[in-house]
């Protein structure tokens, strides 16, 4: 049985659909991250399961209790957002121990759970300081300590990263995810930052136009993405309109190799670019390097090709001998290909 289930809720503001049809199951102790572009419904829909808004349709359960119509302060669910939201007058203590002055918890046990979600998220030094004497990093630890000390089945997460320059956000991704997993809170997560949803979820849920895309596991969504949107929101890929035709696929009137059992007819053809190889001999398609960048631990070149612009990552072991002009084979393995029929997608 699901621990926090969400059937059909959607959300219009008169006449605009924001959310339709948002149906998902989670367990206990799971990590889901709903990832889209800005205004695919995301947000609203975290806002929606926190009680800050309520659905047009659908309901909302958790272990069991329909809470659909429950004010968020009833839910009592921990929710960190982007901004943080600490009190600046606050020590940090103070900020951790504010939702439970609102619980009327004694100060003995308040003092005594202030100081083990200090502990949890390594704080527990500063706790005298104020929001303005802390690091990003530190705000953001703050927060979750905040959120979590009030013990809620249920962990919210706005963009909580959004703040932190990229190598503090690397950082605090792997804290988090160690975080969650000692604690066994289940989480619910909002972000845009696809890097992100894979490091951190247990599955991800793919939003475009209020609508779910694909859920599944971050590898299994990049494995096997279930159209051209999941295939390049979710890493990047080439994907290559064409039909499927007696064994074959033809893009461009150019013949590439299919696995048995593709379906015929109109279809994407999808590979990713590190899989993606040059070949000297034996190229399924040959064509001229237009861009080579050097992004630290891989190469990233763009080739013009028949088939149209390709992309193909190379580790970096060194500088490759490939250089814009050149021209190159490429080839990649059948496994690697992935088709998925035109409109397949939801």
């Amino acid at each position: 049985m699901a621990f926090l289930e969400l059937q059909g809720l959607s959300k219009m503001y008169g006449e605009t659909t924001v959310v339709t049809d948002f149906r998902l199951s989670v367990a206990k102790g799971e990590f889901v991250c709903l990832l889209g572009p800005s205004g695919c419904g995301k947000t609203t829909t975290l806002q929606m399961v926190a009680g800050f808004v309520p659905p047009s349709s659908g309901r909302i359960g958790l272990d069991g209790r329909d809470i659909t119509d429950l004010r968020s302060n009833r839910r009592g669910l921990g929710i960190v957002f982007q901004s943080y939201a600490l009190f600046p007058h606050m020590t940090v203590a103070q900020n951790v121990a504010f939702g439970l002055e609102m619980r009327g918890v004694a100060t003995a046990e308040k003092s005594e759970r202030v100081g083990r979600a200090l502990d949890l998220v390594h704080l527990k030094a500063l706790e005298h300081r104020y929001p303005r004497e802390l690091s990003g990093g530190q705000r953001q630890r703050v927060a979750l300590a905040r959120a979590l000390v009030i013990q809620p089945p249920v962990l919210l997460l706005d963009e909580p990263m959004g703040a932190l320059d990229a190598k503090l956000r690397e950082e605090m991704q792997i804290e988090l995810r160690a975080l969650q997993r000692r604690v066994g809170i289940t989480t619910i997560m909002v972000t845009h930052d696809q890097s992100e949803a894979m490091t951190l979820a247990d599955r991800v849920v793919l939003m475009n136009r209020g609508r779910i895309e694909q859920i599944g596991s971050p590898f299994d969504m990049y494995e096997q993405p279930n159209g051209r949107f999941s295939s390049t929101f979710l890493g990047k890929a080439n994907v290559f309109e064409g039909c499927s035709k007696g064994g074959s696929f033809l893009v461009n009137g150019l013949s590439l190799p299919v696995a048995r059992g593709v379906p015929a007819g109109a279809a994407d053809y999808i590979v990713r670019p590190e899989k993606v190889e040059f070949a000297p001999h034996d190229a399924i398609v040959r064509g001229r390097v237009s861009a080579r960048v050097f992004l630290g631990n891989h190469w990233l070149f763009q080739i013009d090709t028949p088939l149209g612009a390709m992309q193909l990552t190379h580790p970096n072991s060194g500088l490759p001998r490939a250089k814009e002009g050149d021209e190159v084979g490429l080839t990649w393995a059948l496994e690697s290909v992935h088709v998925v029929a035109r409109g397949a997608e939801s």
